[in-house]
């Protein structure tokens, strides 16, 4: 691409209209709007449910097809020339935050239907179809488990073991979900499973790098591994007043040494090490007691998984160390390895951007995506656009409108290309 970039993608990338996505933004930010300014649309909600109805009738008014899997994931075809061949994915989810911004996840399927707008526009025809997809409960603010959609459609879960989730609404999943199945009787049904060719996830970044490098586009190389754990620090409980600080198992006082040579453990020259003690639960929790018993979270991610594993392999032992004579206990919680995006999908979304003359930087994500499972199908690759102060899950996120339009024309530039091999 490039240079290279052929002359279908510049003219859908022409098409795109940046007040028209605009106004789709702030339609879709309306259904669950709250007084704040943010946006609460719960997964499989009677908001949820009304912002699918929304981009349902969009995208027919526009003679796309719209489709539903058991799973609820919400699909927006435009035809190619060979119906048979494996499509070309767009999207993201239309599911919030309690307390969310307009931008996290809707971005992402509405570019995608902005970008099937502009083909049309253009009267570009691509060989394979182009489905814009709107994944089930990505945020898991309702119901825990997050990326219930796209972990089913990936293969990596099975539905079943879902249905029985229980809401934070006391409603269980497989409730809501036939709810929100019912609401559209007449959508053809997808299978829960079925090849693709790629999948782009475009998405606000949710990090400040972009806008402070004043860069409009990230060509995303991966998503960042994990490990989450439970850190179990047990003293002996004493009377404040009485017990001497020599022979005391002040556990709280472990805590706070053991986490301080954690941040010694993670000090990272380049900056990609992410280190978070989230949350400290102390036992008895008494002002006038020694405190006899800590727990607290360990969320440790970086993108390279001999880095992850090198330094996570030292935390039980650097934690026993700092802690003693208090005992200790690790418990893990979340292991998930770094998913690279592979090469040649980075190059397309970094030449496309450079082709129409934007700037452009790769940058990893932190936070999980839809993408960290539809990478286990298809390649598959994220386009970042700059959101305010990399403010995101808040009521005060923000992307202004060119970078919106920006992350639209790079996105239907690079579907072009995809959809025309």
């Amino acid at each position: 691409m490039g240079s290279g970039l052929s002359e279908a993608a510049r003219a859908a990338a022409a098409a795109v209209d940046e007040g028209r996505l605009w106004q789709a933004l702030m339609d879709v930010a309306a259904i669950g709007a709250r007084p704040d300014g943010g946006v609460c649309r719960h997964a499989l909600s009677d908001e949820d449910i009304a912002a699918r109805a929304r981009l349902i009738g969009w995208a027919e008014a526009r003679g796309h097809e719209a489709s539903v899997d058991e799973a609820a994931n919400l699909f927006i075809r435009r035809a190619g020339r060979e119906p048979d061949a494996a499509p070309v994915l767009a999207g993201s989810h239309l599911d919030s935050q309690p307390a969310g911004g307009r931008f996290d996840g809707v971005y992402g399927v509405l570019a995608g239907l902005e970008a099937l707008v502009a083909l049309d526009e253009a009267g570009v025809e691509t060989e394979r179809p182009i489905d814009i997809v709107a994944w089930t409960n990505e945020e898991g603010g309702r119901f825990d488990r997050s990326c219930t959609g796209s972990s089913i459609w990936a293969g990596a879960s099975e539905l079943e073991s879902y249905l029985g989730d229980i809401g934070a609404d006391g409603v269980r999943l497989g409730e809501a979900l036939a709810k929100t199945l019912a609401a559209t009787p007449d959508l053809p049904r997808r299978p829960r499973r079925w090849p693709a060719h790629a999948f782009i996830e475009p998405h606000i970044e949710q990090g400040p790098v972009l806008e402070a490098e004043g860069v409009p586009i990230a060509a995303v190389t991966g998503i960042q591994g994990v490990r989450w754990m439970n850190v179990e620090v047990s003293g002996k409980a004493g009377h404040a007043g009485t017990t001497p600080m020599a022979g005391r198992h002040d556990s709280v006082q472990a805590a706070v040494r053991a986490i301080a040579a954690l941040n010694d453990l993670m000090a990272d020259a380049q900056d990609l090490v992410r280190f978070t003690v989230g949350r400290v639960n102390v036992t008895p929790n008494s002002p006038n007691t020694i405190p006899e018993k800590v727990l607290f979270s360990i969320d440790f991610r970086h993108p390279d998984k001999a880095k992850l594993e090198m330094r996570g392999g030292r935390i039980g032992q650097v934690v026993r160390k700092a802690a003693a004579p208090c005992d200790t206990r690790l418990m893990a919680t979340l292991t998930m390895d770094p998913a690279p995006f592979p090469e040649p999908m980075i190059a397309l979304i970094e030449a496309a951007a450079n082709g129409l003359g934007l700037g452009c930087r790769r940058l990893a994500s932190g936070a999980f995506h839809d993408a960290l499972y539809a990478a286990k199908v298809c390649p598959t690759a994220m386009i970042f656009i700059p959101c305010r102060d990399g403010l995101s899950h808040h009521p005060a996120e923000w992307a202004e409108p060119r970078h919106c339009a920006d992350g639209a024309r790079v996105l239907a530039a690079t579907l072009v290309e995809l959809a025309s091999d």
